[in-house]
């Protein structure tokens, strides 16, 4: 009797434990609920603004259900889109959004869950895309104005997020290039520009490399001429200082500088040569008047030898 009233106590108390668990629930810091009876909503807990925060809970076993949403912000990515610009350029365009849940009463009535809602963004990222970008061209999306569309794209989603009970925070464009068939067509139109800029850069240099030449030659024959002037100048100036002192000398004394140009001249024309000329001279020749007598007058030299002056008495 006492076995079967513990076994009885027992599964009362197991009985009690489970209606306790079905009966209560947590809602944490970072989740909403949506508290259905009999799948009509009843109540929204952890709702911004809302009057009932994260905690525990209690419901109506069976007859109570409830829905959690995250309260913290969202990814969604876009799949990419061919956009047509305004100057009839093709575009592939990759986006992404941020948004969160600030409805969920709202969230669940329209999409019922993530999953539905993601789908939904989806759509109207892809009609807002359209229209924003269909309306700029292709150097403001690629560049000029490309932040500034960003915005507007937000603006209009978020807009339209609202009727689902979102908050979009931010839309971003990831990509936005050219299809895949006219990357190579752009590719090789901007590959001919660049090489007609180089060649055109190239006829410049050479243009700037044969005028610096000209006039690195011009500079050159200029600076050879004034070299050569110089030069002849001062071989006249040395010239004529030396035919000044050879006739200086010569005034001095006159027959000592014919004696001495006479050796100079028996010097020069009788050294050995490898030539085979050869020279006939008679002795009586004047070229060899001071081999006779060493003085051009017809006088006995002195005991020197030397040419203009007599032996002392």
């Amino acid at each position: 009797m006492l076995k079967a009233l513990n076994a009885v106590l027992v599964v009362l108390a197991g009985l009690a434990g489970l209606a306790a668990y079905l009966s209560m629930f947590i809602v944490h810091v970072n989740e909403q609920a949506v508290v259905l009876t009999f799948g009509s909503p009843e109540q929204v807990i952890n709702q911004p603004n809302g009057k009932k925060g994260p905690g525990l809970y209690l419901r109506w076993p069976f007859a109570q259900t409830v829905d959690y949403f995250d309260k913290r912000i969202l990814d969604l990515d876009s799949p990419s889109y061919q956009v047509t610009a305004k100057d009839q350029k093709r575009l592939v365009v990759d986006a992404f959004a941020r948004y969160r849940i600030t409805d969920p009463l709202l969230f669940y009535q329209s999409v019922r869950n993530e999953s539905g809602a993601r789908e939904r963004l989806k759509s109207i990222m892809e009609s807002s895309l359209r229209r924003v970008l269909g309306a700029a061209t292709f150097q403001e999306i690629v560049r000029d104005r490309r932040e500034d569309l960003m915005k507007r794209i937000a603006r209009q989603v978020n807009a339209d997020g609202k009727e689902l009970g979102l908050e979009v925070v931010d839309v971003r464009i990831k990509r936005a290039n050219l299809p895949p068939e006219n990357e190579k067509n752009v590719f090789e139109r901007m590959r001919a520009e660049r090489q007609r800029e180089a060649a055109e850069i190239r006829a410049e240099g050479t243009g700037a490399s044969n005028r610096i030449k000209a006039d690195a030659d011009r500079q050159v024959t200029v600076i050879k001429a004034e070299a050569t002037r110089q030069a002849e100048r001062i071989r006249g100036e040395g010239d004529a200082e030396r035919n000044r002192i050879f006739a200086e000398a010569y005034n001095r004394d006159p027959d000592f500088f014919a004696f001495y140009r006479s050796m100079q001249a028996y010097e020069t024309g009788m050294k050995s040569s490898d030539s085979e000329t050869r020279m006939l001279l008679s002795p009586d020749s004047e070229f060899f008047k001071y081999f006779n007598n060493p003085d051009p007058n017809g006088k006995n030299p002195d005991a020197s030898g030397v040419p203009g002056s007599q032996q002392k008495k």
